[in-house]
């Protein structure tokens, strides 16, 4: 164990969790909720699906997430010490682009046949 000197700042660091800066990010109410959000495969990393909470994020890489309704697309500037204040918290990312809603990421659902199109006798159950 190495000491510092009172009053010295603490060396930042090069990885974090990615559920404990999401978390701090405030993008999730609470770490198990957003260690959930990594396990379901909702949250990428860098292009790719992330499938454990233990992944390690670093500054500069890009997380697309799901949040309430919206698609979010931000980039790591900072990993954070604690889970502070709003304002604080929004010093930990940068937005690339922006929000977009979910439900317009998903197809419009199309009916399999036209109303006006008549059912052939082998297609009747």
């Amino acid at each position: 164990m190495t000491l510092r000197p009172l009053g010295a700042a603490a060396p930042e660091r090069a990885k974090a969790r990615l559920d404990q800066w999401l978390w701090f990010a405030r993008f999730a109410k609470s770490r198990s909720l957003a260690a959930r959000l990594c396990a379901a495969g909702a949250v990428t990393l860098n292009g790719a699906a992330v499938g454990k909470a233990n992944q390690a994020v670093r500054v500069g890489d890009i997380v697309m997430l799901p949040q309430g309704g919206w698609q979010r697309t931000v980039r790591v500037a900072a990993l954070g010490a604690r889970r502070g204040p709003a304002a604080e918290a929004r010093l930990l990312y940068e937005e690339l682009a922006p929000a977009l809603r979910l439900r317009d990421l998903r197809p419009e659902w199309l009916p399999l046949l036209d109303v006006d199109e008549p059912l052939e006798a082998s297609e009747l159950p």
